[in-house]
């Protein structure tokens, strides 16, 4: 490895940490725009979720007795049973379709619910629904390693609390990511690179992350929001960038 790789493997890692200790998500938001200049697709997407793991685990004790489980149990069996079938639909998915799609609502959704602070589903659908957003979540998940953004957007439209939104996006998170993994490696796409790799940038990952939740333990309920949403939205924008092959 170069010393340039070396760099971006290591700032990848701490942007990455930083982001999921800040948000419980956006590990690939951060890292993998910055590995692939480095690395290939097909190294640097199981090294985002491993990445990804490892730095939701590390903050999960910070968070661990603020997690209520009667809400976010719904998203995570309804994301198990999505994973599977997003993973079986990756040889069939166009990509560009797919990006353009999940872009275009990431661009559309974070905005309007800026600009309204009103939650406009805060009891719609109950459990079932919610256990409807995490199966879609799920096939996300498997599909493409995006399996916050729904239900992300859900708990922001549910109007939900800093700290309940926080619990069902690290849960959910690590629970469908992991899933994934382990699909993954099932499949061979997990090698030796890989996992010497996320050594390499297994320090890194952890700083950011802690970095990440101290931060996040200083915001207000609307400035985390805000945070999500703005997220939310550049992952929109990453999205289509990519699908129109703009470079």
């Amino acid at each position: 490895m170069t010393a340039t790789a070396y760099v971006l493997l290591l700032t990848g890692a701490l942007a990455g940490g930083f982001v999921s200790g800040l948000a419980g998500f956006g590990t690939a938001l951060m890292a993998l725009g910055i590995w692939l200049y480095a690395l290939t697709p097909a190294v640097a997407v199981p090294l985002v979720l491993i990445s990804s793991i490892v730095a939701q685990t590390s903050t999960l004790p910070s968070i661990w007795r603020t997690i209520d489980f009667r809400l976010a149990w719904p998203f995570l069996i309804g994301g198990l049973f999505g994973v599977p079938l997003g993973t079986l639909m990756i040889a069939h998915a166009d990509p560009r379709v797919f990006k353009v799609s999940i872009g275009v609502l990431l661009l559309v959704f974070p905005v309007a619910l800026y600009f309204n602070r009103t939650p406009l589903v805060p009891r719609l659908g109950g459990r079932a629904a919610d256990g409807m957003v995490g199966f879609a979540g799920g096939i996300l998940g498997g599909l493409a390693g995006l399996s916050g953004p729904l239900p992300i957007l859900w708990a922001n439209l549910r109007g939900w609390g800093k700290e309940e939104r926080r619990g069902i996006f690290q849960t959910f998170n690590w629970t469908i990511l992991t899933a994934s993994l382990c699909l993954q490696a099932g499949t061979g796409f997990v090698g030796i690179e890989v996992l010497w790799l996320a050594a390499l940038a297994f320090p890194a990952t952890l700083f950011g992350a802690w970095i990440g939740a101290r931060t996040y333990h200083a915001l207000s309920d609307q400035n985390f929001s805000d945070v999500v949403l703005g997220l939310l939205f550049l992952s929109g924008v990453g999205l289509v960038w990519s699908s129109l092959g703009v470079h």
